[in-house]
């Protein structure tokens, strides 16, 4: 199989800053957030990091205000784990697809339950 180098470097990258918010990062509003997937531009300038707040189908504003303002200690921790020549610049995108995933589950949960028959 033939990999790119930006999808393994990413996903080093989407591991890395997962550690470091988990075990480095103190600030409460960052604690719930989990790193989905990292996207990575072809010459390793730019990273879109895609997170969700787990139990939550939207995210808080303030947690995006959280992990922007880390984003200098977080590519600065980066900088230090990965040797590459340039470290990416990191934008934090909220995903979408877990808050449709939990969406569609409701509605097939109220479709099964509308066909069941009334058993009494």
């Amino acid at each position: 199989m033939n990999f790119k180098r930006a999808t393994r470097v990413a996903d080093l990258i989407m591991a890395d800053i997962s550690d470091i918010l988990l075990r480095e990062i103190r600030d409460p509003r960052i604690k719930s957030v989990t790193i989905t997937g990292v996207k990575l531009t072809d010459d390793l300038r730019l990273a879109k990091v895609y997170f969700v707040e787990m139990g939550k189908d939207t995210f808080d504003p303030q947690t995006k205000i959280a992990l922007q303002n880390a984003t200098g200690f977080l590519k600065r921790e980066l900088g230090k784990r990965i040797k590459l020549r340039y470290v990416p610049d990191i934008i934090f995108v909220s995903d979408e697809s877990f808050a449709y995933g939990s969406r569609i589950d409701r509605l097939l949960a109220e479709i099964r339950k509308a066909e069941e028959p009334d058993v009494e």
